[in-house]
């Protein structure tokens, strides 16, 4: 399947305001998940952050190693005006793929439904590689078909589990209990460790 997913595609998603996923404030879930973690110098990676109001809402919340990778730059134009103290150095347009640093902690917020599914072996992979010994994914997947020719791309828990079991011990994998009410029951809370 050839589907043009490049810098210009998602840049004019945001300049044509047509980010359907965007919130305007963190994911429920995720907003819970990062409320029961304490160490605020873990090093968190967003990838395909867009907008990523977990990431401003991190940063409110005293943790020190925040960054945002995305292809499209408005996204991170648009965290500097809402958070001005954010490290610009932390806001990174680039590809997830081209990564070379290592984290802690990857927050999965509609990053892995917005790339081409072929891509998907190869994101385990990039995650196992750039997290560091007893790093996590935690975050948010669809339990969904959706879309087979353009973004958001479904899943269900079984692809999941099969995708991940061998890199990564499944600690969590179930039906968010919080998520807003247009994605309720389609949302697959996350909570990966690496091996």
């Amino acid at each position: 399947m050839t589907i043009n997913l490049d810098k210009d595609f998602w840049e004019n998603r945001y300049n044509n305001n047509t980010a359907g996923w965007d919130l305007g404030a963190p994911s429920p879930p995720i907003k819970c998940y990062i409320d029961q973690l304490t160490n605020k110098e873990l090093r968190i990676l967003i990838p395909g952050g867009g907008n990523s109001y977990e990431a401003e809402y991190l940063h409110q919340q005293g943790f020190k190693n925040v960054t945002v990778i995305d292809l499209a730059k408005p996204p991170l134009e648009n965290i500097l005006k809402r958070v001005p103290d954010f490290p610009e150095s932390n806001l990174i347009q680039g590809d997830f793929f081209d990564l070379d640093k290592e984290y802690d902690l990857v927050i999965e917020q509609t990053f892995f439904c917005a790339i081409n599914p072929e891509l998907r072996k190869k994101y385990v992979a990039k995650m196992h590689e750039i997290l560091a010994e007893n790093g996590r994914i935690a975050g948010l997947m669809f339990n969904a078909p959706l879309n087979g020719d353009k973004p958001p791309f479904g899943g269900n828990t079984d692809e999941y589990r099969n995708l991940f079991q061998d890199k990564f011990e499944i600690k969590t994998i179930e039906i968010a209990q919080n998520s807003i009410e247009s994605r309720a029951g389609r949302e697959v809370f996350i909570n990966f460790i690496k091996k």
